[in-house]
């Protein structure tokens, strides 16, 4: 289910703290933020290909010079940015916007692949999480974690835990007082207790990469 508003947020933290307390010891002190919440002001809202090109040019940069590159992106497209509008723009003037070539090659690959038939990328809610991942990290540049990153912040997925973030790993490091950082293999391994609601659990576990007190034994 799609969490809609605040209290089936707030009720999924308490689902979570009851099946792993450590969770419920993080809420307490650092809070329940909204695990979908992308500062994106509302510019893809309305579109799923317009938040997979948002996160292609999020990858590895700062979220507010991603929103520069995507406006500056919606700009040259004429104001409505679709897979027609950047196949007519070509991929120098994608990236005559300030991105990488890269990049620009992977705004272009998406485009040709919804607008091909490829990708039903509008109807990607339909569908199950793993079938989404799926099809999406068969589009050149979109990996599982921009894939991941893409089901939280756009279809707003309760049960995504991006196994392979370094942030998460370090962060179960140090909330399960382990030795080493843990591997991707049981990162997942642990993540199948926290279902379905692994995505809170993911935004706990950045958030406490900033808490000095994150690894303190649950009570």
């Amino acid at each position: 289910m799609v969490p809609r508003g605040e209290s089936d947020i707030h009720n999924a933290y308490l689902e979570l703290g009851r099946a792993e307390p450590r969770f419920a010891a993080l809420s307490a002190r650092l809070g329940t933020p909204d695990p979908f919440e992308f500062p994106d002001g509302g510019r893809t809202v309305d579109s799923n290909f317009a938040g997979m090109v948002m996160h292609i040019l999020a990858q590895q940069i700062a979220a507010r010079v991603a929103l520069v590159l995507y406006d500056r992106l919606t700009a040259a497209a004429g104001g409505t940015l679709t897979p027609d509008a950047v196949l007519r723009l070509g991929v120098d003037q994608v990236k005559a916007i300030g991105t990488s070539h890269s990049k620009a090659t992977y705004v272009f690959a998406l485009a040709e692949a919804v607008s091909s038939g490829q990708l039903d990328i509008e109807h990607l809610a339909n569908v199950s999480d793993e079938d989404a991942e799926d099809s999406l990290i068969q589009i050149k540049g979109i990996g599982p974690w921009s894939a991941e990153m893409f089901l939280i912040h756009q279809l707003r997925r309760g049960d995504i835990l991006p196994a392979g973030d370094l942030g998460i790993r370090a962060a179960i490091r140090t909330v399960f007082l382990l030795e080493d950082i843990p591997a991707i293999d049981e990162v997942r391994r642990r993540g199948q207790l926290w279902s379905p609601y692994r995505t809170y659990a993911a935004a706990l576990l950045w958030r406490s990469l900033a808490d000095p007190s994150a690894g303190t034994p649950a009570a």
